[in-house]
């Protein structure tokens, strides 16, 4: 698959649930459950996300994605201590 991806390549440490507002965990996140679903949260272009919401991928590296349409979604890889993430905008080219 041929994509083009966008991305400010910079690492960002992933939010823990008391950084979430209470609106979007209720709204979003509600079958977390608490005590097991503590961090892992990221936003991005001003929606939410959690690590468990990514498939494996075949995009050279990149460790995960979620497609918003056929053609396009969001693009994750994690820092080898799995602390940090990048996250990018894919479109498939063709």
């Amino acid at each position: 698959m041929d994509v083009e991806i966008k991305t400010d390549s910079r690492w960002k440490p992933f939010l823990t649930r008391d950084e979430v507002p209470q609106t979007v965990l209720m709204d979003q996140f509600d079958y977390h459950d608490e005590d097991e679903t503590y961090d892992g949260y990221f936003q991005y272009k001003g929606s939410w996300y959690h690590l468990d919401q990514f498939m494996r991928t075949s995009i050279p590296g990149w460790d995960g994605a979620m497609n918003d349409s056929f053609f396009s979604g969001v693009v994750i890889q994690l820092s080898p201590d799995g602390e940090e993430y990048r996250v990018g905008t894919f479109f498939s080219k063709g």
